[in-house]
């Protein structure tokens, strides 16, 4: 199984968590290696309480927690970059990716998102919920789309096979983003028809990703699932089936999105809770769709030059 989104690193940086067994991580090294988790991705995310001279050393020292304290003391975790680095994945060995939830941190300037390509970075967030430099946030209430800066940090991620995430963007920004991206993702985020939260995708804008062959990571949060105190498992299907009614069977991933809220779906809570969503979906779908949501639309879909 492939998991699109997490926030470990932004705790571990904030909290100064130790990886490898703090309680309080949703992902840390001990669940992940009791998980069905084969592959994490891991997200760069800048809290808007750090000052913006602050942001890129900030970001810079999330890459060094991925690199020091997840990547080099495990020989068993292996640092994905490529389709074929997970396939290449050994049963007892896990893979780590490193991706980037809003541009924050780069200001205006390129070469410091052309720096975190180079450190390993493989998914663009292009925004958080509130607006940058590229484009509005999804709660941002001017609600603008890309700026001129914005779509060259798509012809950028374009040029270099990398997957653009639009969760989290600005409704005129998914509608202007969806059609200048090779790579479109949506990493963390559920049917709106199902669940009526401004961060779920409306019908229309699934299948836009639909077309374009792009991916969406359903995701654990509660407020995402269902407007009820609790969410279960069964309320998550109820939106994997939804979007496969609208014709996206080849475009359902995972997106927990764990370490990035307080509630998420019953059952669900932590990265070695994975098996109880692989039973469920077993139970509902045959082998061939489980798969597909497991990893293989992933790994179809992985960027390759």
């Amino acid at each position: 199984m492939i998991d699109c989104h997490c926030d470990a690193l932004w705790k571990i940086w904030e909290k100064q968590y130790d990886f490898y067994n703090h309680p309080l991580l949703d992902v840390n090294y001990c669940k992940w290696m009791k998980s069905d988790v084969n592959v994490q991705c891991f997200a760069i995310f800048i809290p808007a309480t750090v000052p913006v001279e602050s942001k890129f050393a900030v970001a810079i020292q999330m890459v060094d927690i991925f690199f020091e304290q997840i990547i080099k003391p495990y020989q068993n975790i292996k640092w994905i970059q490529t389709k074929t680095d997970i396939e290449n994945l050994k049963d007892n060995e896990k893979g780590a990716m490193l991706t980037l939830e809003g541009l924050d941190c780069i200001g205006n300037d390129l070469f410091k998102l052309r720096i975190l390509i180079q450190l390993g970075v493989r998914m663009i967030g292009l925004s958080w919920n509130n607006a940058n430099l590229m484009v509005d946030g999804i709660k941002e209430n001017r609600g603008a789309g890309l700026t001129n800066l914005g779509k060259e940090v798509i012809k950028l991620a374009n040029k270099h096979h990398i997957w653009i995430d639009l969760a989290h963007c600005s409704t005129n920004g998914f509608e202007e983003a969806i059609d200048l991206v090779d790579y479109p993702i949506v990493s963390h985020a559920n049917a709106r028809q199902i669940c009526n939260n401004i961060r779920n995708l409306t019908n229309e804008q699934i299948k836009r990703i639909i077309y374009k062959k792009g991916l969406i990571g359903i995701t654990f949060v509660k407020e995402f699932v269902i407007d009820k105190e609790t969410a279960t498992i069964d309320d998550l299907i109820a939106h994997i089936q939804h979007l496969i009614n609208l014709g996206a069977m080849n475009n359902i991933v995972i997106g927990s999105d764990f370490d990035g809220a307080d509630y998420f779906v019953q059952d669900l809570t932590s990265i070695h809770h994975i098996s109880n969503l692989k039973k469920k979906l077993n139970q509902h779908y045959p082998e061939n769709m489980t798969k597909k949501i497991y990893s293989q639309n992933f790994l179809e879909k992985f960027p390759s030059s």
